[in-house]
């Protein structure tokens, strides 16, 4: 990997010392140029290339099928991550006495629309962290309650804690259990594959680890999942014929495509194109390994200044996410001055946390070590 090259594609590093993935990434050149050339486009041309506009979701979809190793058919656009899980949610079927399996803590998205199935009798199991980590043997228990549903996060926002996906995906499918994951903090950064992870139905967006633009997210649904899953938006784009405007019966496409009721975000579509180029051009493999090789260097450092560190390091369990406290400093003071010094970061809970991705070299990783108190 080329990074002084690839450094050129994300101006953001002539001001910052981005170390804030984890909540939004900045864009690359690329996303920027695809996304003004289709504004440029509909600025001189209006509606006249709409063809065009298919063409780029049916390859946004193969891009995202070839990343998590689905199928283009299996993939549906969303506003973000929160719709996805929602979409999921609401179309389970789910009622009085079903369980579902969530961990705490997860980030509200994974949680809220779980916890509004509780009105209709719906009971939520509660997964409990473990020095950070949600344990497998933890997991193990859960299921055996048999639960109708386990959603998880592929990597916790809190502690950067990465699930093995494989092994839980065999267990939910050794109970019977609807296995749904919100993708959102690896997807980009670290391989997943919803074959052999036994994924029933993921929801993640771009603008996190893939460096896409906010708004551009979707929905897998393996096949099998399709029809487990009810329709509950529906539009003019739901249906397997959206061009019969004089339709009195709705019919679904065989696919994903029935969760979209209506025109996308099609700036946001080409921009996540690109986005999902350059994913792919440098390659999953390397892009985990220069995350991984970063955030060591980080903790390393963190160790040697005294930091209390949260995230779990263990071989597989390592991500982007490094939170860590002071033992007197308030978590918010050291932002602030982390910011002061053109470090953007986050707090998180009274914890500070950092997410540096691929294209920061080691000499940013050492002077926000130097940096802090």
């Amino acid at each position: 990997m080329n990074v002084q090259k690839i450094r050129k594609l994300f101006p953001v590093t002539k001001r910052w010392i981005y170390m804030n993935h984890a909540a939004v990434a900045p864009l690359s050149t690329r996303v920027v140029a695809a996304t003004n050339a289709f504004l440029r486009d509909q600025l001189e041309n209006g509606v006249y290339n709409w063809k065009n506009w298919y063409e780029t979701y049916a390859h946004a979809r193969s891009l995202l099928a070839r990343l998590i190793n689905g199928h283009a058919d299996e993939m549906a656009f969303v506003k973000n991550t929160s719709e996805g899980v929602s979409i999921v949610a609401n179309g389970l079927r789910l009622g009085k006495g079903d369980r579902v399996v969530v961990a705490e803590p997860e980030f509200p998205s994974n949680i809220y629309p779980w916890m509004a199935l509780e009105k209709r009798g719906v009971r939520l199991i509660w997964l409990r962290e473990k020095n950070g980590r949600l344990p497998l043997e933890e997991i193990r228990k859960a299921l055996r309650r048999r639960p109708r549903v386990l959603a998880l996060s592929f990597v916790e926002f809190l502690s950067g804690f990465r699930n093995d996906l494989i092994e839980i995906g065999r267990m939910c499918e050794e109970f019977s259990v609807f296995f749904f994951v919100d993708a959102i903090q690896g997807l980009g950064a670290f391989p997943i594959d919803v074959q052999s992870s036994r994924i029933d139905a993921l929801a993640a967006d771009s603008k996190k680890w893939l460096l896409g633009p906010e708004s551009a997210g979707f929905l897998y649904c393996s096949k099998k999942a399709i029809s487990q899953l009810d329709v509950t938006e529906h539009g003019w784009m739901s249906v397997k014929n959206p061009g019969d405007y004089d339709a009195h019966k709705i019919v679904y496409p065989d696919g994903a495509l029935r969760f979209e009721p209506g025109s996308l975000n099609t700036a946001g579509i080409h921009g996540l194109v690109a986005a999902l180029e350059l994913v792919l051009e440098i390659g999953i493999p390397a892009i985990s390994d220069r995350i991984l090789f970063l955030t060591n260097r980080l903790c390393d450092g963190l160790h040697r200044r005294g930091y209390r560190l949260l995230s779990p390091r263990g071989e597989g369990e390592g991500s982007g996410i490094v939170t860590f406290r002071h033992p007197k400093i308030e978590a918010s003071d050291i932002v602030k001055g982390l910011l002061s010094n053109s470090v953007l970061c986050s707090e998180r809970m009274g914890n500070i946390r950092l997410s540096p991705h691929y294209y920061l070299i080691e000499e940013e990783i050492d002077r926000v070590v130097t940096i802090l108190p």
